[in-house]
């Protein structure tokens, strides 16, 4: 049973910073690209990072280039989404998500996988 944990949401203060980690069980995370999304309340959910299969290529949302930061450590079987200079308006559930077939892909339904999601809040 493939599972996809998150975890280091929280409360953090405008201009802060977060770790997330989304451990993965039940697969062998370096056969997966594997993305974060996250969902302010009332909105649809958006594609924030992904990074390909050993970590050799990743992409960003605009929104989030330059102060996020997605990396993955195979042999623990986790992602990570480093996030800097946060801003209120990036409050959310974010989620991990994995995707076997593309090494690269923003679309939310190429992803097989996904994760419960951790809640992040940025007060101003």
């Amino acid at each position: 049973q493939v599972q996809l944990v998150e975890s280091g949401g929280g409360l953090v203060q405008a201009g802060g910073s977060l770790r997330l980690s989304c451990v993965a069980s039940g697969l062998t995370l370096s056969n997966y690209a594997m993305g974060w999304f996250r969902q302010a309340p009332g909105k649809e959910r958006d594609f924030v990072a992904v990074v390909s299969w050993y970590g050799a290529t990743r992409y960003y949302a605009d929104y989030v280039k330059g102060r996020f930061t997605i990396s993955r450590d195979n042999a623990k079987n986790t992602v990570y989404l480093q996030m800097n200079s946060l801003k209120p308006e990036e409050t959310a559930v974010y989620y991990c998500a994995a995707d076997q077939e593309r090494p690269l892909t923003t679309i939310q339904r190429d992803y097989e996988y996904w994760g419960q999601g951790t809640q992040v809040n940025v007060s101003s």
